[in-house]
């Protein structure tokens, strides 16, 4: 009696495929197998065609055949674009509030202009409008400023303990020339004017970090680095700033060329500033030029 035959003995049982030549019935080569494994093999091939195509539908054919491909494609480098305008937007805001409340330091209004910076971005608070002209004020707030500057109680006169923080600093000479205007408070000339060579380099008084460079109506090319101890160099009337905000620069290293740009000048020199604590220094004493 011949034994039953099961699925599993059916599956495992080995079977060889010989090969011979049809002529001479030479045995060429041999195949050992099992059904087994003839069924996991064709498995695993259908499994990674399935994948192929599904590569290829969600790829290279999509592309060819799909009409709906190019307009998501489009789509998603619009929304990319649209992250990097708000990105952009968020940063020239941010510089804007900086360069004009940086303004009025340059222009001689020094009250509170940079304190409150960081808690006005946070906050989101209106920064000052260019609409406004901080160089003009008017006649009481002018006349309070005269009377106010004339008193021993000014600002913009240091005393003496003042001074010895930046007496112990080493100052390098922005640039070899003389001076043609000095520092007349008074006269709301918050710095110096250097009459030097044509296109002679202007170098840093010492080691800080750019916080502005850019162009303004009266001052042309302006550059300004912020130092240690709360003090800040600013160059005024460049015909070309070497240096972006942001960057790092040593003491004497070369910031920009002296020119003859902006309206309130009158030929080619550097008006060169020292701001200590808020307030405008007399450079020539501190730097030799």
């Amino acid at each position: 009696m011949r034994a039953r035959k099961t699925l599993s003995s059916w599956l495992v049982n080995r079977y060889l495929l010989i090969i011979r030549n049809e002529e001479n019935f030479a045995e060429k080569t041999t195949f050992s197998f099992t059904y087994a494994k003839v069924i996991l093999l064709v498995v695993t091939i259908f499994i990674l065609l399935m994948a192929l195509c599904l590569f290829l539908v969600n790829t290279l054919l999509a592309q060819w055949f799909d009409p709906r491909h190019a307009q998501m494609e489009a789509n998603k480098k619009l929304y990319e674009l649209n992250v990097k305008v708000d990105s952009l937007a968020q940063e020239v805001e941010e510089k804007d509030k900086f360069i004009l409340n940086f303004q009025r330091v340059l222009s001689g209004d020094t009250t509170g202009a940079f304190d409150n910076y960081e808690t006005n971005i946070e906050e989101g608070n209106q920064p000052l409008t260019s609409d406004v002209d901080v160089t003009k004020l008017s006649p009481v707030d002018s006349q309070f400023r005269q009377e106010f500057e004339q008193t021993d109680l000014s600002l913009l006169n240091f005393s003496n303990a003042s001074y010895n923080e930046l007496q112990e600093l080493f100052f390098f000479s922005p640039i070899a020339g003389f001076v043609s205007a000095p520092y007349k408070v008074k006269e709301g000339h918050y710095g110096v004017d250097i009459v030097a060579k044509k296109n002679e380099p202007v170098k840093c008084v010492a080691d800080g970090t750019v916080i502005m460079a850019s162009w303004t109506q009266d001052s042309g090319y302006v550059i300004a680095v912020q130092h240690r101890g709360n003090l800040i160099s600013v160059y005024k009337h460049n015909a070309e700033l070497l240096k972006k905000v942001g960057n790092f620069v040593n003491a004497g290293e070369i910031i920009s060329i002296i020119g003859n740009t902006g309206e309130l000048t009158d030929g080619p020199h550097l008006h060169f500033e020292l701001w200590y604590n808020g307030n405008s220094v007399n450079p020539e004493e501190f730097v030799t030029f």
